[in-house]
């Protein structure tokens, strides 16, 4: 073989091996700090589902911008309020599914069926519309008409949450292998190891850049940070105030969740409210603020954040008052409430960077005003049977450890899940919250809003479902190749389309 034929085999190679690293390039890696337990799509409300599936693999009628809370098309293209309690949805027509299904008016009516069957347990349904019945009829080819048993003014917002799934999804039962009409397609889950996605070619809007994208976890923050510092990963969603110490790769920004610990209002001591005033007496939040938790935490009074439509902006942070903790409990004790029993906190690893160590700390200030309270930590999935009813009949008291997102713009995304005496979640059964609720939710404008208003504070001043903590920061590690700005959604979605190179 003569030179100029090992020179050419030579360039072809080089050409070659280029081309390689180019379209590896063009691959991402995200690094989770929990496996995520499914990728139902009617799951994708649960924070480590959505960050994979939501926009991603399943899309939603419309789309929610969490800066300004505006309402955008997605699949759906337009929407008209035909009668209070009636809407006429106009599908984008050429959609379609992974599988090769249409996506039409008759494929919407068999995703929203399946998403709200009772007998799914879809995170979706439980979380933005119990409360209220939705039926959808088709109407046209590409025409869906959507009736509520009652008037739901913000049905386009609430159409922004439901991912849609192939009718090729079985009916009644979780599916391990989304299928829907998002910009990219499940390729494949190693359990334990790691999710693929791949571009899909016949997605009907613009051609990301990315190609696919592999999702890894690690359960320890520093391992995910260092894993974007040496280009193992490109994205650490979520990583502890500690790890967070390279200002060119790391963003902070207030991130839609709320901390809380849920009180279990209906078993033994926990159903006095003065027990559960004591529980907000006795902790020292402010101990927790620069220290175990970001710098830039605020003291939440409520379930919602301030930009929240209903969030009510009067009621102060429960003071760190450890008398007035032991006063109380005294108070009850002396009543014949069984104050020395014990308590269950119930906490679950990774919910946020350090929660094993905030529930210690939690532990210990409960101590002191005397309160008998063990720490269990768990892992998401046996938590989230904790956190959705029906509720075991033989549960001991218990703290929950949970965070709630909302960054849609309204409480109506919180409360019903949350408050209402039906809601999936609820541990309180309150009619004046009921009917504050189901008020709020047929309202609009000022009335909405000061209807929630006074739900919240009923709900922090007399009821005390919860012990209030933080309007949470979140940390995300974003390594150097990649143009991508976190943001209040980055929690909850993480759309691969929004990644560009540089």
């Amino acid at each position: 073989m003569g030179k100029h034929s090992k020179y050419s085999i030579a360039l072809i190679a080089g050409a070659c091996s280029v081309a390689s690293s180019v379209a590896f390039a063009e691959q991402v890696t995200i690094v989770l700090d929990t496996e995520p337990e499914q990728l139902e799509l009617c799951q994708s409300a649960r924070s480590q589902v959505g960050k994979v599936v939501r926009q991603n693999i399943g899309e939603t009628l419309t789309e929610i911008d969490p800066s300004t809370g505006d309402i955008t098309p997605r699949l759906a293209t337009s929407w008209t309020q035909l009668e209070p309690t009636k809407w006429k949805f106009e599908l984008r027509e050429g959609v379609k599914f992974h599988d090769g299904s249409d996506f039409d008016a008759d494929a919407l009516v068999y995703a929203i069926q399946r998403t709200l069957d009772p007998d799914m347990a879809c995170e979706n349904r439980v979380k933005y519309f119990d409360g209220f019945e939705l039926t959808a009829k088709a109407v046209g080819p590409h025409t869906v008409e959507l009736s509520t048993s009652d008037p739901v003014p913000i049905l386009p917002t609430l159409m922004g949450t439901m991912a849609i799934m192939s009718p090729s999804t079985p009916m009644g039962e979780p599916s391990r292998a989304p299928v829907g009409t998002g910009p990219y397609v499940f390729a494949a889950w190693e359990p334990g190891q790691q999710i693929e996605l791949e571009r899909f070619d016949g997605y009907w809007g613009d051609t990301p850049q990315v190609t696919g994208a592999t999702y890894v976890w690690r359960g320890e923050s520093a391992v995910r940070a260092a894993m974007i510092e040496t280009g193992e990963a490109d994205i650490a969603a979520n990583i502890a105030i500690q790890d967070a110490t390279n200002p060119e790769m790391d963003f902070s920004y207030l991130n839609s969740e709320t901390s809380r610990l849920r009180i279990d209002t209906q078993i033994g001591a926990l159903e006095d409210v003065r027990v559960r005033k004591a529980l907000n007496h006795a902790l020292d939040r402010e101990a927790l603020v620069g220290s175990i938790l970001p710098q830039d935490v605020i003291l939440a009074t409520q379930l919602v954040g301030p930009s929240i439509n209903g969030h009510n902006p009067n009621p102060k942070p429960y003071s760190y008052d450890p008398a007035l903790a032991r006063q109380l409990l005294d108070e009850a004790r002396a009543d014949g409430v069984d104050v020395d029993a014990g308590i269950v906190l119930i906490g679950r690893h990774n919910i946020y960077p350090n929660a094993f160590e905030v529930m210690q700390a939690i532990q210990a200030m409960y101590a002191d005003v005397g309160l008998d309270v063990s720490l269990t930590m768990t892992e998401a999935a046996e938590w989230f049977e904790l956190l959705v009813k029906p509720f075991a009949e033989d549960r001991e008291p218990n703290l929950l450890q949970s965070q709630h997102d909302n960054n849609n713009g309204d409480a109506v995304f919180t409360v019903f899940a949350k408050y209402h005496s039906d809601g999936g979640q609820s541990t309180i059964s309150d009619a004046e919250v009921d009917r504050l609720i189901e008020e709020a939710g047929k309202a609009t404008g000022a009335e909405r809003r000061s209807l929630y208003q006074e739900m919240f504070a009923r709900l922090h001043d007399e009821i005390v479902p919860d012990v209030y903590m933080f309007h949470m920061v979140g940390f995300t590690r974003v390594g150097p190749r990649l143009n991508f700005q976190p943001s209040i959604a980055t929690n909850s979605e993480l759309q691969l389309s929004q990644i560009s190179l540089r």
